[in-house]
């Protein structure tokens, strides 16, 4: 589709706001994840309520279609109503979902997940990705008698890790006071909090790659550390797993790590989490506490098999590679192109990429800047909050209607840029950061 097919629309979003309205009084926030809710899109310009999908697309309440990148934060890794998956769901429903005993499944899946991942040995289920980091943050301190987290990179919801941000009221100081935070590839920062708290970190969490990848040997070197002071290696996998590699991360990079916890792409979009990895401290699980009606649901289990079954069969993540290269690569040389490549830039690994818009001045992330991309790219068709998230479904030509609409995009932000004013260019109030600055 060229450019000149690809002119801003205005969108009838009408039954979008007007349901809005409704939930202002009944849902705080409006949504149930900060990530997705209203003040991450701009008002009056974007959806708010988002009602069907398929493959690579959805489609909003009022009816119209967008190319889908988001791909709901990232467990879309099929594409939406995926024909495996979805008979895979509607022959479990049909036997039922949750039951008083246990169920077959649960096994075949963990036998998979041990298959696949490099450090599993053993495996239990959550629901989301705060079960699986904070029931591995848990074993960990039962397994070592110890407290103290460290932590690097963002680990959900929890107490114990949600305190350590702008975000921790609610939280006594005496919980934030046991996770200490570092710096991803600075070795040097994970060194100093061994030696505050000597004797006493139960575990090293953090994500192995996020939008920079890990330095030569940093990996190495904080699995090394782990066992120098007797802590425990934990992996966030929970964006990485069955997206970046089908073993995720710790496969890509060749670092095992000793617990890891997955969610997200596991499922292609049915609520299950993992945590896995040796059995000396999976064997633990049997002590501490870790309990929930939910956590044996079979039509989630009966999706993850499917899922990982066909990404076994199918070039699943080698079409996430090259798709979302096209995508990285061609952003990338359209912002080149118009000149603003210094302000605005795709980075991470091709699978999952962020957009990054960078204040001339300030050298700070620019939410207005980030706001008129979104803008322009939605009024073209084409759902985009922060970066791109590829699926099996992302067609090629899904891939050059969106560079298309980044090409229409990439002028209006140049202009907004050397206008001085750029909150002239926006239709609505900029997007607002989910963490707020301290």
């Amino acid at each position: 589709m060229s450019s000149d097919a690809l002119e801003a629309n205005q969108l009838n979003l009408q039954r979008s706001y007007e349901l809005l309205a409704r939930a202002e009084g009944l849902i705080p926030g409006v949504s149930q994840t900060f990530s997705k809710a209203p003040s991450q899109l701009v008002h009056g310009v974007a959806p708010v309520f988002l009602e069907r999908g398929k493959g690579a697309h959805v489609w909003d309440v009022d009816g119209n279609e967008y190319i889908d990148l988001p791909t709901s934060l990232g467990p879309i890794v099929l594409g939406h109503d995926d024909p495996d998956v979805t008979e895979a769901v509607v022959k479990q429903v049909s036997q039922g979902t949750i039951f008083s005993l246990s169920h077959p499944i649960e096994l075949d899946v963990a036998e998979r997940v041990v298959d696949a991942i490099p450090c599993a040995e053993m495996v239990r289920f959550g629901k989301n990705g705060s079960d699986a980091t904070s029931a591995a943050v848990r074993v960990a301190r039962a397994y070592t008698g110890r407290s103290v987290v460290a932590a690097c990179g963002y680990h959900g919801w929890q107490d114990w890790y949600i305190g350590t941000t702008t975000r921790s009221i609610g939280v006594p100081d005496e919980v934030s006071r046991l996770t200490a935070t570092f710096s991803f590839n600075d070795i040097g920062s994970l060194e100093a909090v061994f030696d505050r708290n000597p004797g006493d970190v139960a575990c090293v969490i953090l994500e192995p790659v996020g939008v920079v990848e890990p330095e030569p040997e940093f990996l190495q070197g904080v699995s090394e550390l782990c066992k120098k002071h007797g802590a425990v290696l934990v992996f966030d996998e929970v964006l990485t797993g069955f997206r970046v590699a089908y073993g995720g991360a710790q496969e890509r990079y060749g670092v095992t790590p000793d617990l890891a916890c997955f969610a997200k792409a596991i499922a292609n979009g049915y609520p299950l989490s993992v945590v896995t990895g040796r059995r000396d401290i999976m064997e633990m699980f049997d002590d501490i506490f870790f309990s929930f009606t939910f956590g044996g649901e079979a039509v989630s289990l009966a999706a993850a098999r499917a899922t990982m079954d066909k990404m076994r069969r199918e070039p699943v993540i080698d079409h996430l590679w090259k798709q979302g290269a096209k995508l990285q690569d061609g952003y990338n040389s359209l912002a080149a192109e118009f000149g603003i490549e210094a302000v605005t830039k795709c980075i991470g690994l091709p699978p999952r990429t962020v957009c990054t818009f960078t204040d001339a001045v300030t050298g700070e992330d620019d939410l207005v800047l980030r706001s008129i991309v979104q803008q322009e790219l939605v009024r073209r068709g084409v759902l985009f909050m922060v970066g791109f998230n590829t699926s099996y479904a992302l067609s090629d030509d899904d891939v050059s209607q969106t560079l298309d609409a980044i090409r229409a995009a990439m002028p209006v932000l140049a202009r907004a840029i050397d206008s001085g004013e750029a909150t002239r260019f926006l239709n609505g109030p900029p997007v607002q950061p989910v963490f707020r600055q301290a």
